[in-house]
């Protein structure tokens, strides 16, 4: 039995029949080199597809990625909003339950009306103290984001509850409480610059350190004074340093004084409400430049006035 295969070759009519003869044994390897080059095809197909198939479904996760952390960015901010309403509760709380006594809590108020204007140009507290770190975390890992970001609605709930409660409380307390809450001094007097605070300070003819009982709030002179809660005016004239005074008695042995007026509106005995314009600012007595000294004194205890105060 012949072991070769011939294989003719007619090229066209013009040409002479080629013949080829080759074993079987070429043949066979030839055509097994031929399928194996197709299965490889084949296979380099499957495997190129699948790998277009991972590269368009790892281009749609790093999209879910970056809309994931927008999104993520997007509820952190919206929570840290949030935060800043409750900070803001909780000060307003902190300051009812000074002015009705309820309990007397370390206090962390606000320096005066001009507050937001000094800040505008500083930065927050999360800035001083760095990246957030709930940001850094969804930057590198949006799974941990989530579970930073769930953490913090879950205190946030916590706060709302319990800002809720106290505030119940109180809504309750006042509801009984509108005459003393009309005789508590709890607007400005005046506005403008608070040039010295409640506390310890040089003082600004010696240098010597001495107790300043009252805020000084400096302004333009012949700018009016009003009263800050209803009470019978007590005293109106000259009080040594502190020039042209009036003082205040609002009942619930609270009192206010205001110092280093130009000129006054109301005499002893007058009753006064709340808003009433009571004089001007001034520069008399022992003053450095026209201001207001202002005084609140609570059964016979100067108080730091800011303690009094709803508006920052």
């Amino acid at each position: 039995m012949s072991k070769k295969i011939t294989i003719m070759v007619v090229p066209d009519h013009s040409s002479s029949v080629r013949r080829v003869r080759v074993s079987k044994r070429v043949l066979w390897m030839l055509l097994g080199c031929v399928v194996g080059l197709v299965l490889a095809v084949v296979a380099g197909g499957i495997h190129y597809g699948s790998i277009l198939d991972e590269a368009r479904e790892n281009g749609v996760l790093r999209q879910q990625n970056v809309s994931l952390r927008a999104e993520l960015i997007s509820l952190h901010e919206r929570t840290a909003s949030i935060q800043s309403v409750l900070d803001r509760i909780q000060r307003f709380d902190t300051k009812l339950r000074a002015i009705t006594q309820l309990r007397d809590p370390k206090r962390h108020l606000a320096l005066g009306p001009f507050d937001a204007q000094q800040n505008a140009s500083g930065t927050g507290s999360e800035e001083k103290e760095g990246v957030d770190p709930l940001i850094k975390a969804v930057g590198n890992n949006p799974r941990l984001g989530v579970h930073l970001l769930d953490q913090r609605l879950s205190e946030l709930a916590s706060s709302v509850e319990s800002r809720e409660e106290s505030i119940r409380q109180l809504e309750s307390f006042l509801r009984g409480q509108k005459a003393r809450l009309v005789s508590t001094p709890s607007v400005w007097p005046t506005r403008g610059w608070v040039t010295s605070d409640f506390g310890m300070r040089s003082d600004p003819y010696t240098g010597k350190k001495v107790m300043h009982q009252g805020l000084d709030i400096a302004n333009q002179a012949g700018l009016p004074v009003i009263a800050p809660a209803n009470g019978l005016v007590i005293f109106e004239g000259l009080s040594g340093g502190f020039g042209k005074v009036l003082e205040i008695d609002h009942g619930y042995g609270i009192r206010t004084r205001f110092g280093h007026m130009e000129e006054t509106k109301v005499n002893a005995g007058d009753h006064v409400e709340r808003g009433d314009v009571i004089g001007t600012i001034g520069n008399t007595g022992r003053s450095t430049g026209p201001h207001l000294h202002y005084e609140v004194e609570v059964s016979g205890l100067s108080e730091n006035p800011k303690n009094y105060l709803l508006e920052d």
